[in-house]
């Protein structure tokens, strides 16, 4: 990243996630959809808080081979999947631990958080999550199976892990009335102003925010 962008970006500290009233399980599995049709009004951040710890949040200090546990699984917990939140001000990093969003990039880049063609849809939706696949995290996960050093063993896992976390969201968007929308992004746009390196590799994007007036 680029220090002299980011002088004016804070970090943003979300408050505790809070067990939210909502549907249940249930309900919110029948409720679930893709909506494509979302306005621009913003989220509280509360509701911001409980939307990324809903989506890979820590949710008890030890998991699987005594590392962190997460809402979403991942192989041999490597826990490789960063999650990225797209605003109106700039791109933050969401670190999972301190449950904190740190400044990646500044400036609203929400649109290169979309895929070619898709950019009518939600452009001024008030969030829209990116999913970076970290290879190195590999080398570190609870379990050294040999399938997490091959290319086609890791691309299979980062693919899986990160359906997992956007399961997650359009679970929480369901049961909290929200509109959810799995996407691809603009991967070689996003490796560059984030300024990430080889090893991490941009994947899908995620939309969420209210439901607009019509559904596509």
């Amino acid at each position: 990243m680029n220090s002299d962008k980011m002088n004016d970006l804070q970090p943003i500290v979300l408050p505790r996630p809070k067990d939210w009233r909502g549907k249940s399980v249930y309900a919110a599995l029948k409720a679930r959809q893709t909506n494509r049709s979302l306005s621009d009004k913003k989220l509280s951040l509360q509701t911001l808080s409980n939307l990324l710890w809903a989506a890979n949040g820590v949710n008890r200090k030890t998991g699987p081979f005594k590392l962190p546990g997460r809402t979403a699984a991942s192989a041999s917990n490597s826990r490789e999947i960063d999650v990225y939140a797209a605003l109106e001000k700039g791109v933050f990093h969401y670190e999972p631990e301190a449950h904190r969003l740190d400044p990646a990039a500044k400036g609203d880049l929400r649109s290169m958080a979309i895929g070619r063609g898709q950019e009518k849809w939600g452009a001024n939706a008030p969030v829209r999550l990116i999913y970076v696949a970290d290879i190195d995290k590999f080398k570190t996960s609870g379990f050294d199976e040999p399938r997490l050093h091959d290319p086609e063993g890791q691309k299979a896992y980062y693919y899986a892990d990160t359906g997992l976390i956007a399961g997650n969201v359009y679970l929480f968007a369901a049961a909290q009335g929200l509109a959810a929308w799995f996407h691809n992004c603009d991967r070689e746009g996003v490796a560059k102003e984030l300024n990430l390196p080889e090893s991490k590799r941009p994947l899908f994007g995620q939309t969420v925010g209210y439901p607009g007036k019509t559904k596509e």
